[in-house]
């Protein structure tokens, strides 16, 4: 079985969970003797040298049309489908912001795609977006593909619920290492160091966690780059920082380790979650986590997380008293390391291909 996984352009050079998810999955197919290839969706492709294509990312749609118009293969699509409206309609700033609010979810992001290629020459990848925008590209992909792979059942829900088309899927979760975090048996947690792993931008909502933490006796760590276009708000983030606010450059996944394991409490207090992979990371290092219920991270957590209001500063800190204040949840932990590996992740999304392959051999 020969699978090519086509990824957004930027997988590499400004990493998401996204980069993660793709290259976890792809070592944990390969032990299983898949043969994967990455590319990025500039790549030309040999596609004919492929039994099946998997793309991620389906809010990139000019991406993956081109492909597969292109290849007439047989694709899946980890739809990672991220949702931004909120964040958009009530909080950015600026003359986009005030324009946001009038806009449908699907026109923001597709008015989102013409800036970026006029402010930042961004190749649009399929002219056939610009005609059909990003609904009707959204649609038009759900309808070819041959199977979907959401990170949760709620956000293949989310996905039926806004563009009304429903397709066979597997729900393969967000994971983690077991390899990597694994807690030590001796540890000693800071009770007042408070990480927050993540890329620096609106949708994270550093800048209310910073206003959250400001003056109180918690150290915060924010371990992460700016988004290449939200210079604006690592500004703004950077200014209403206090003293006990610390900036953290990205480091590896194996560096990531130290700050788990010193930390007693995760914080991702977003605009939307489809999971939050730093926030998994950092329940299986033994941290107590604080999440956002905008999104699906309640279909990971349930109730062995603290939940905040990301609209409200004194929230997000009240969440991260309690957290602070709590043991450790080992049940969270263990739940984990029982459900949510890449080995898992890997085993669910090879069921799907071989469903895919066995249904094309079938219809030939």
């Amino acid at each position: 079985m020969k699978i090519a996984f086509i990824v957004r352009a930027t997988l590499f050079n400004v990493q998401g969970g996204d980069t993660i998810q793709v290259l976890n999955t792809a070592e944990y197919l390969r032990k299983k003797g898949v043969d994967v290839d990455i590319k990025l969706t500039t790549d030309l492709i040999a596609y004919n040298s492929y039994d099946l294509l998997h793309f991620f990312n389906i809010i990139r749609p000019a991406d993956i049309l081109i492909h597969i118009e292109a290849s007439q293969k047989p694709f899946v699509v980890s739809t990672v489908f991220v949702e931004y409206a909120e964040f958009e309609k009530n909080y950015r700033r600026g003359i986009s912001g005030f324009l946001f609010r009038f806009l449908p979810a699907d026109t923001i992001e597709y008015v989102k795609v013409i800036a970026r290629a006029i402010r930042s020459h961004e190749k649009i990848s399929s002219k056939k977006y610009l005609w059909l925008g990003q609904r009707g590209s959204i649609k038009k992909i759900v309808k070819q593909s041959a199977w979907l792979l959401p990170n949760s059942e709620s956000e293949y829900r989310r996905l039926v619920d806004r563009f009304h088309v429903e397709k066979d899927h597997t729900v393969v979760p967000y994971a983690v290492d077991e390899t990597i975090f694994k807690l030590p048996a001796a540890v000693n947690k800071n009770e007042q160091m408070v990480l927050c792993v993540a890329r620096i931008e609106g949708r994270k909502n550093q800048l209310n966690l910073i206003k959250a933490m400001n003056g109180t006796g918690f150290q915060l760590y924010l371990v992460g780059n700016p988004a290449p276009h939200h210079m604006d708000y690592f500004h703004e983030c950077q200014k209403q920082a206090g003293d006990n606010i610390h900036f953290v450059s990205q480091v590896s996944q194996a560096e990531l380790v130290e700050y788990y394991s010193k930390a007693k409490v995760h914080v991702l207090p977003s605009w939307f979650e489809t999971a939050g992979l730093s926030s998994l990371e950092a329940a299986a290092m033994g941290c107590n986590v604080v999440i956002t219920r905008k999104g699906d991270a309640n279909e990971y957590f349930g109730e062995e997380a603290e939940y905040c209001d990301p609209a409200s500063p004194s929230s997000i800190r009240k969440a991260i008293e309690r957290a602070a204040s709590s043991e450790p949840n080992l049940l969270l932990q263990q739940k984990i390391y029982s459900d949510f590996t890449w080995s898992k992740a890997a085993s669910r999304t090879f069921e799907a291909y071989t469903a895919v392959l066995n249904l094309c051999e079938s219809q030939s």
